[in-house]
């Protein structure tokens, strides 16, 4: 059986790349070993996806080197 992380203590931070507007915004949290909780800022009661750290680092590189 899967465990699901308790979220609600979770520090979220918005990226760096949300628009300033309010609009786009993706917030992470990273204070779960092993996975990244990610999530629409304008929903903060909404679903947060759980990503697994690794896949979100394989993730996050491949968008810098679109730059």
């Amino acid at each position: 059986m899967r465990h699901t992380p308790e979220l609600s203590t979770a520090h979220w931070r918005k990226s760096s790349y949300s628009n300033p507007n309010g609009g786009s915004c993706v917030e992470v949290a990273d204070d779960f070993p092993g996975l990244v909780p990610v999530r629409d800022s304008k929903n903060p009661q909404g679903p947060a996806l759980l990503i697994p750290e690794a896949a979100w680092s394989e993730f996050v590189g491949s968008l810098k080197q679109q730059g």
